[in-house]
């Protein structure tokens, strides 16, 4: 679970492949979905759905997947540098607006 929690932090922004995830994890794709289930609602992580005009499209699409606290997710990644050093404080900016 640690290994899928690093996994979503360095995608976080970015839709998520749950395929892509259990080839890289070593495990199925259904796997995946239950644990990323079992940390929805534990509040560590959360999805937000696509948008789209065309309702198929927005069904296809899967989503991307944000942490509940850009803490957490430094942990998991261990980068606490300041922001103005930062590689990726558009994905933090990111997370900060989702979760308001």
């Amino acid at each position: 679970m640690k290994e899928l929690l690093r996994l979503i932090a360095f995608q976080m922004g970015s839709e998520v492949s749950y395929e892509e995830l259990g080839q890289q994890l070593g495990t199925s794709k259904n796997t995946v979905e239950k644990y990323l289930d079992l940390l929805s609602k534990v509040f560590v992580v959360y999805r937000l759905g696509a948008y789209s005009r065309n309702l198929r499209k927005e069904v296809k699409k899967a989503g991307k997947w944000y942490f509940f606290d850009n803490g957490i997710r430094n942990a998991i990644i261990g980068n606490f540098k300041p922001l103005a050093i930062r590689q990726d404080v558009g994905a933090l900016w990111e997370n900060y607006l989702a979760s308001i």
